[in-house]
């Protein structure tokens, strides 16, 4: 399905977005373009820093940092506002990761269509550690899922009993391919970048890593090639109206 350019709140959406840009010496298209790049792929600051003087504009690398930082959770945001609705089947996983050589666990949630619902870095994997999970997760979507399905670990069973009984849980690892496979880019990016140095910028990061990376992944292999440029053509435009790059089309 082709997803669908939906326009909310046009003349606030771009005024908010040019507001973001006050105080800078570059202009949007640059600023927009590094951050893009930066979450879409696997490249490192300096790598962007290479790309951008390709088409002869010199910007530092840890100019492209601090932009990064400051826009990439806004734009994480405002695509995740674009997005339908989220099903009521989710997916539930927990992986380790090293984080300044200490092992931490990443928290995650999708729904049964590989939407990102939340994630979290935690330094437990018991239950106190799950049933803080459920709750930013119900507080963030306002609703009870349908059918929650996770592995076998027992700190789920508990946080379900407590905070969301009328939901239907489902605790099989074979069920829960979906949740194990999307923690691959978040891998790979991991290897980019050498691992994480903290948990908060471990935290920082995939806020907004997971929710611009997905917004340019589309299920290619599902798609005819003709089908994939126009899918992929919305999505472009859809990115310069929330980062403001470009004048947002009339109403019909």
């Amino acid at each position: 399905m082709i997803l669908e350019l939906i326009v909310p709140g046009r003349e606030s959406l771009v005024s908010s977005a040019l507001r973001s840009y006050q105080g800078h010496r570059y202009p949007v298209e640059i600023i927009a373009h590094c951050v893009g790049r930066y979450f879409r792929f696997p490249l490192s600051f300096r790598e962007v820093e290479e790309l951008i003087l390709k088409r002869g504009v010199a910007v530092s690398y840890e100019t492209i940092r601090r932009w990064c930082l400051k826009l990439g959770r806004s734009y994480a945001n405002a695509l995740r506002r674009r997005r339908p609705r989220s099903g009521d089947t989710w997916h539930l996983y927990e992986v380790f990761i090293t984080i300044n050589g200490e092992q931490k666990y990443l928290w995650r949630a999708v729904d049964q269509d590989g939407n990102v619902l939340d994630t979290l870095v935690q330094s437990r994997r018991d239950a106190k550690a799950a049933k803080r999970f459920l709750a930013r997760l119900l507080k963030k979507q306002g609703r009870v899922p349908r059918v929650l399905i996770t592995d076998k670990l027992r700190s789920y069973g508990t946080a379900h009993r407590e905070l969301m009984p009328s939901a239907e849980h489902r605790a099989h690892k074979g069920l829960n391919n979906r949740a194990e496979n999307s923690h691959q880019p978040t891998r790979q990016r991991e290897r980019a970048m050498k691992g994480f140095r903290s948990v908060g910028g471990a935290q920082r990061f995939l806020a907004a890593f997971s929710g611009i990376s997905p917004h340019f992944r589309t299920h290619r292999h599902l798609m005819t090639a003709a089908h994939y440029r126009a899918e992929m053509t919305i999505r472009f435009a859809i990115w310069d109206q929330i980062t403001g790059r470009a004048t947002l089309p009339p109403t019909a």
